[in-house]
């Protein structure tokens, strides 16, 4: 396709994937059962850091997530007590675990006792055109404190040459907003251009077979590269085509035909 073509058929795809009839099988469905922005926050935070593998146990194990923090994760993180940070023990999604979770509330809470809360460290180090400089620095503070060595594979590093799909999903929830309902729009401080698109192995093979992606890797390189593709058709909000090239993966399996 030529780019104009290219545009014209992925904003159509943004546009029907940009849906809330789509919220309920994602996890961001978990954030959206709540208003306060804290407990959006870190339910975005918490759902997105296992939001791998099979989509239904994305979801159970999510939910059952927000039970255990009282269904409301923003009063639990700074306010719990050592016992009930021990009814986290038996928490599990795959290899994130309960010890993997007791620490991540205790680093929310020393984000939001001592640093000012998630949004305070990502546009504190924010760059002009992209956040992984902000997401290195925040898996520097995140881990500032005694933790087992183990739990920091949970957050990635794009300076490792990791595409953190996970995280960079998270930001796109936090800062888009498009009055369509889907993403919430209530971190002001960042704008959605200097997001990047949540790389995973539907949207890099629907982006390879529309030739925005070269590179056969999902890594830090390969996301540069699908970056510079996608704010060349719109350097506004590149990452609204997130939406497209997942939608036409996982739907429509496009990368397949």
């Amino acid at each position: 396709m030529r780019k104009a073509e290219l545009k014209n058929f992925l904003d159509q795809k943004v546009n029907e994937y940009n849906n809330p009839t789509f919220i309920e099988t994602d996890p961001i469905s978990i954030p959206h059962r709540f208003t306060k922005k804290e407990d959006i926050e870190i339910a975005g935070f918490l759902s997105s850091t296992i939001a791998w593998g099979n989509r239904k146990s994305i979801l159970k194990n999510a939910s059952h997530l927000m039970d255990l923090l009282w269904n409301s994760p923003h009063d639990f993180v700074l306010n719990h007590t050592t016992r009930d940070l021990l009814q986290l023990n038996n928490f599990v999604h795959r290899t994130f675990n309960g010890a993997d979770l007791q620490y991540f509330i205790l680093s929310l809470k020393n984000i939001y006792t001592n640093h000012h809360g998630l949004e305070s460290i990502f546009e504190r180090y924010a760059e002009p055109d992209n956040l992984q400089i902000s997401i290195h620095q925040f898996k520097k503070i995140f881990f500032e404190l005694q933790h087992l060595p183990r739990t920091e594979k949970h957050v990635s590093d794009p300076l490792k040459n990791s595409a953190a799909k996970r995280i960079n999903m998270f930001l796109r929830w936090m800062v888009r907003k498009d009055n369509r309902n889907v993403d919430f729009g209530i971190w002001e401080k960042i704008h959605p251009s200097q997001l990047s698109c949540p790389l995973d192995v539907h949207s890099g093979n629907t982006a390879r077979k529309l030739g925005l992606l070269k590179r056969k890797q999902n890594d830090a390189k390969a996301l540069t590269e699908l970056d510079e593709a996608l704010r060349k058709l719109d350097a506004e909000d590149p990452v609204k085509y997130d939406f497209a090239l997942f939608g036409l993966g996982v739907f429509e399996k496009f990368n397949k035909i």
